[in-house]
């Protein structure tokens, strides 16, 4: 993909310069840095601890459902752990996750660039992030919201006495946070290729975050409207919502899913690329139809915003208008099949290995196809109206946003750190870690899709006894991915400490973020690198091993018999 050779292990031919990490090492160099690489490990020490916040949450919520009746903490207290979830893993988690860390680091190297086209507006970006978590967590955690996550209205205007407008305020910040992101990469992508570097030969990582930067640079605004229409009501009296003063509370709903259906997929976007990268690399093969591909991606970014009013069946909407939803539910579902079964034909016939980001790249496949075929049953009006508001709704939303783009984090991470840190991790640790996740995640949430058909209805701290099996079952899985999650900040920890030099290109890699050194210098490369070839140059027949192929077929030459001749 280079003008120079196969990018396995580069030959640089130059003397780099000292790596991102070396460039100033005091605490103003970091946050005053305008590097892309560092502005994503400073996105990603925020978000994790956003993750853990909103993971602290969900366990103490698990905890209280082990037992039908409410007995750990109060219904109150019960309302507002929910909403500290939701709103903190949603907007300052899920959707910054992959694009404002793994697409920051990785995306100028990926078209050959020496760094974003506005290096001080990402810098502006992540402060705005931290601006906007610092307000909404002051009102989630000192004050309390107990809306949860979607504010929906009279309550978020009329009824709640909790931090509605102080924690709107802090997703309201949050909200430019991402338009000043999005904008940028979509400029970068535009104007940053370097020579050679086609439309179509374009990484597909790359293509899924610019579709998910025209999502967040269109719809994010359509957030901050209702946001300011939420606060404009409880402050200033306006009635908009109220319709008791001519206002309309299905109002909020079709202007907030406007926003939150594409949000689902400005989460999932950049997951699948990131699954594309690490499918391609760890089959040895080049992608089954790209451009089929490319056109799924976009066909994904364009439909999601006719689709919004699936959330709303029982809203009252008309029947006609919840029967065109309906069809365009499942017209949406193609583009994500043609990915699905591209994914399967890439890896048919490819010389696949184990390691832990394929581990969990092929976990995210299975569990976004679970959740993407319980979508099918949600865009189904009868369906959808006998299982609204319960359980089966909040474990398809988690296979998609958790289950799957959590794994597709975790694939990336897990492909990237030795391009990012320079070392390699325990790969036996990592490996575990992500079975781990697979299992603990099925149990925690595939019980629940039988709660919600069987009639549980969600956010309630107390249920019949009868539920109680499934409701425990569900929490022991919680157990497991909370082990599953905390095990790589311990061998990610001890790798920055003992782990192995990793080279420039440990899993040989195609892409131009592979064809430079481990960490990467400050401006990325030495020399503009030149691309003559398509993505994905792999040959099946003569795939290059890697380093723990390498290893493996050494042990196999100590272990076999000397020939007795």
């Amino acid at each position: 993909m280079t003008d120079a050779a196969h990018p396995g292990t580069p030959d640089h031919g130059y003397s780099l310069p000292p790596s991102y990490l070396g460039a100033g090492t005091t605490l103003r160099s970091w946050l005053l840095t305008t590097d892309h690489k560092r502005i994503g490990l400073l996105y990603l020490a925020s978000i994790t601890v956003f993750f853990l916040i909103g993971g602290i949450a969900a366990a103490v919520m698990r905890t209280e459902l082990m037992t039908p009746t409410g007995d750990l903490v109060s219904a109150d207290t019960y309302n507002r752990l929910f909403t500290l979830h939701g709103v903190i893993m949603v907007w300052f988690f899920l959707i910054p996750a992959v694009p404002t860390t793994l697409g920051n680091f990785i995306l100028p190297m990926a078209i050959g660039a020496r760094d974003v086209a506005f290096p001080r507006l990402n810098l502006l970006s992540w402060y705005l992030n931290i601006a906007g978590g610092t307000l909404a967590l002051v009102a989630l955690l000192l004050g309390g919201v107990d809306t949860g996550w979607t504010f929906y209205t009279p309550y978020s205007t009329l009824y709640s006495n909790s931090y509605v407008t102080l924690a709107a305020a802090g997703v309201f910040v949050a909200g430019f946070s991402s338009i000043a992101t999005g904008l940028n990469f979509i400029v970068t992508v535009h104007t940053q290729r370097t020579k050679g570097m086609t439309w179509m030969r374009l990484p597909l990582f790359v293509w899924s975050i610019y579709a998910t930067s025209i999502i967040l640079v269109l719809a994010t605004p359509a957030l901050a409207i209702v946001l300011a229409m939420i606060v404009g009501e409880r402050v200033f009296d306006l009635g908009l919502f109220d319709p008791t003063r001519g206002g309309d509370p299905i109002l909020f709903q079709h202007i907030f899913w406007f926003y939150s259906h594409p949000a689902v997929y400005i989460m999932i976007l950049p997951g699948m690329g990131v699954v594309t990268e690490v499918l391609t690399c760890f089959s040895r093969r080049k992608v089954f139809g790209y451009e089929a591909m490319v056109f799924a991606i976009l066909g994904i970014a364009i439909f999601g915003f006719f689709v919004w009013g699936h959330h709303m069946f029982v809203s009252g909407q008309s029947t006609f208008a919840s029967l065109i939803f309906s069809l365009l539910s499942f017209v949406i579902a193609v583009p994500s099949a043609i990915k699905v079964f591209n994914w399967s034909a890439t890896l048919y016939g490819g010389h696949i290995t184990f390691e832990a980001s394929m581990l969990y790249a092929l976990g995210f496949v299975g569990l976004f196809t679970m959740g993407g075929l319980t979508g099918l049953f949600l865009a189904s009006v009868p369906v959808d109206v006998h299982v609204t508001d319960t359980y089966f709704i909040v474990a398809h939303f988690h296979y998609i946003m958790v289950g799957g783009m959590v794994s597709a984090f975790f694939a990336g991470l897990h492909f990237w750190w030795p391009k990012i840190t320079g070392r390699m991790y325990s790969e036996g640790f990592a490996r575990a870690a992500a079975l781990l996740m697979f299992v603990g995640f099925n149990v925690t949430f595939f019980p629940q899709f039988i709660l919600g058909f069987m009639g549980m209805p969600r956010r309630y701290w107390s249920y019949p006894p009868e539920f109680q099996i499934l409701n425990l079952m569900s929490s022991f899985g919680a157990m497991i991915l909370a082990l599953a999650y905390a095990l790589p900040f311990v061998y990610f920890a001890l790798s920055l400490w003992r782990g192995r030099m990793a080279g420039d290109n440990p899993w040989r890699a195609t892409g131009l973020e592979w064809a430079t050194a481990s960490p990467p210098p400050r401006e990325n490369f030495a020399e503009p690198p030149v691309v003559d070839s398509a993505p994905y140059d792999y040959h099946p027949a003569h795939a290059e091993p890697t380093e723990r192929e390498d290893a493996r077929d050494r042990e196999d030459q100590d272990d076999r018999p000397e020939d007795p001749r």
